[in-house]
């Protein structure tokens, strides 16, 4: 598959997500990574630091080679189609790795709630589809806190890691990278039933989402202006308090858009974000969800121009006959890609 056909499986794939959205879960790849991780978390060892670690490390490296193992098979068989049903098959698959739509959905609904002043419905909906922790006693700001949280994280790892590595990799790679931070949600967490099952798995995660969540706060920081955010605030905050998170990523979108909304972002007792900023709101939600749509629209477009800038430059190496080292290096790349 060239550059062109990658290009357009890649604007294809968000596509179908924002206009059809998900498939049901018995036809979703991830249910099934998800199925699989608990069939393993069911069959660990139990108080037993050393082997919970070993085992988890072979959940995240084995499941990630299972992972590319299927998605070059499948892959391979996609490219014996004709071109137009390889690139609607491969981004059928590769819709499954990200959700924008879903995300935006899920924003939206909680953002609804805050303006109707149904807060009980607002803490019901977060818990279900967003975050993980407590919602029951949040207040109307801290709701409306954790809802931005969520999507400005979530762009990183719904939508930018999962094309970022699709176009470094193919579809092997974005399922591998789905299946890493998968692992990482149902493993990863800081208690003494997962400290060290999890522990692998989140490592691994956080290696994968070093650059994706670096990418993303950049975004957020261009695509500020369009929600009428404030991009240098975005970056002096971005650069100020991006570690303050335990995460070693998520700080950096979630700080990159608490400074292009003006807000603080709090999570009691583990972070503030945006310190000194008013306290956020239901139209701030729905400015968070105009950044996100308008990061995933940049983001394509630096793809598509990265992309495009790759092909010139290989069809002027490989139309060049004066350099002794054109054919060559033209294979060389063809080997890399």
């Amino acid at each position: 598959m060239n550059s062109y056909q990658r290009l357009a499986v890649v604007l294809l794939a968000l596509g179908i997500d924002l206009t059809l959205g998900d498939p049901p879960n018995r036809f979703h790849p991830v249910a099934w990574m998800g199925n699989l991780i608990q069939f393993a978390r069911r069959h660990r060892p139990h108080n037993h630091p050393l082997s919970e670690l070993a085992y988890g490390a072979l959940v995240a490296v084995g499941g990630s080679l299972c992972t590319a193992g299927v998605g070059n098979l499948v892959q391979r068989l996609l490219h014996k189609l004709p071109a137009p049903a390889q690139i609607i098959g491969t981004a059928a698959l590769l819709k499954t790795t990200f959700s924008v739509r879903g995300l935006d959905q899920a924003a939206r609904q909680v953002q609804v709630a805050l303006q109707v002043g149904d807060l009980i419905t607002a803490r019901r909906l977060l818990g279900w589809s967003l975050v993980s922790r407590d919602t029951s006693r949040l207040e109307e700001s801290q709701v409306a806190s954790a809802v931005i949280e969520s999507v400005a994280e979530n762009a990183s790892d719904s939508l930018i890691a999962p094309l970022f590595y699709y176009m470094l990799g193919g579809l092997p790679l974005a399922l591998v990278y789905r299946f890493a931070n998968t692992a990482d949600a149902m493993l990863g967490y800081h208690t003494p039933e997962f400290e060290w099952l999890g522990k692998i798995p989140a490592r691994f995660d956080d290696l994968l989402n070093l650059l994706p969540s670096r990418m993303t706060g950049w975004l957020i920081v261009l695509a500020s202006p369009l929600a009428g955010g404030k991009p240098r605030q975005a970056v002096q905050t971005m650069q100020r308090e991006a570690g303050y998170t335990a995460s070693p990523n998520a700080g950096y979108p979630m700080s990159a858009m608490a400074g292009a909304l003006g807000v603080e972002l709090e999570k009691t007792a583990h972070y503030r974000l945006g310190a000194g900023g008013r306290k956020p709101t239901s139209a701030d939600i729905r400015r968070s969800r105009t950044i996100l749509l308008a990061a995933a629209g940049i983001a394509t477009a630096l793809f598509s121009l990265l992309q495009y800038l790759r092909m010139k430059t290989k069809g002027q190496l490989i139309a060049s006959p004066h350099h002794k080292f054109t054919r060559p290096l033209a294979d060389c790349q063809e080997v890399v890609k």
